[in-house]
Order: structure tokens, then sequence, then C-alpha cells
């Protein structure tokens, strides 16, 4: 009788917090990238968007994107990308179509039902 697999979903995350970012690698259990910002994830995208199943993103990110223009950005590179935003602030702009925005604070477990969702997907 074998062991249960670890849930894995590769999955990118990008969020200039460090502490932040680090908690939602060891949530999704360093199953993807991590990006501190919008330019690099977007990278990220051009070579790897459709082995990606989930994308959590916030508002606020270093470099010139934000996390609402690489919500979309992501969504050309994969429609079937599922994308989660989050900020502590009311969002300004509008989510490209079937993403999702959480305001902060959000749950762990929500973390891990979103990428449970993702994977099934």
């Amino acid at each position: 009788m074998g062991q249960a697999q670890p849930f894995r979903a590769t999955a990118l995350i990008v969020e200039d917090d460090h502490m932040q970012r680090e908690m939602l690698c060891v949530l999704l259990e360093e199953s993807g990238y991590e990006c501190e910002s919008a330019e690099a994830a977007e990278r990220v995208l051009e070579k790897n968007a459709g082995a990606l199943c989930l994308m959590l993103t916030d508002v606020q990110l270093a470099g010139r994107m934000n996390g609402v223009e690489l919500a979309h950005l992501a969504k050309g590179h994969n429609p079937k990308l599922d994308v989660v935003v989050t900020s502590g602030r009311p969002l300004m702009q509008p989510l490209p179509d079937g993403a999702k925005f959480w305001a902060k604070p959000w749950a762990p477990l929500d973390v891990l039902r979103e990428a449970e969702i993702a994977q099934l997907s």
C-alpha cells in the first residue's frame, strides 16, 4: 500500500512581500514559480503559461505593471488559467473574465482549495 502523494499544483505566485510569497509557496509545497514583479512573471508566462493551472498575484507589485494588468496578460497567454488577484484595498480596475478577487486577509485554507480547484479544471 503506497503513501498518498502530496498535493501539487503548478502555480505562479507573484507577490512583492517576501514573507507572503514564501508562505504561499510553502502552502503550495513549492510546486511552481515565484516572482516579486509582474515583469518577472511575464517572462514565466511567455515560456510556461500552458503548464500553469493557477496564478496568485497581489495588486501592488514591484515594477511598472500591477497585478490587475498582469491578470489580463496571464489570461491572454492561457485563458483557462485560474487567476486570483488579492489586495488589502478595494479593487479599482476591472479583472479579466474568469479572474477572482480576494480581499486581504484571506485564509490559507482558501489558497489550498483554490489550488485544488485549479488542478481539477
